[in-house]
């Protein structure tokens, strides 16, 4: 379940909703002037987050491997990302 709530209500209720979050498996929205600027959710919820975004990565990485041509030299392609 979804709730949102404002971030000057959330310090108010923050043991209340972190309980919530915790315990009733239940996700809440902050806002900020009515605007989503942040969440919390259960550390189930965060860890299958990752574990799709880990799922992802090594899709597209697959994908890239399996691309054709050359290979990129690792200095080439750092200057080029200029890291």
């Amino acid at each position: 379940m979804l709730n949102k709530i404002s971030t000057a209500d959330a310090r108010k209720k923050f043991s209340n909703i972190l309980n919530r979050v915790a315990y009733a498996d239940e996700s809440f929205v902050l806002t900020r002037r009515g605007e989503p600027i942040a969440a919390i959710v259960s550390m189930r919820e965060l860890n299958m987050l990752q574990e799709i975004e880990d799922r992802v990565d090594i899709e597209d990485a697959w994908k890239a491997k399996n691309e054709p041509g050359e290979p990129i030299p690792w200095e080439e392609l750092k200057k080029e990302l200029e890291l």
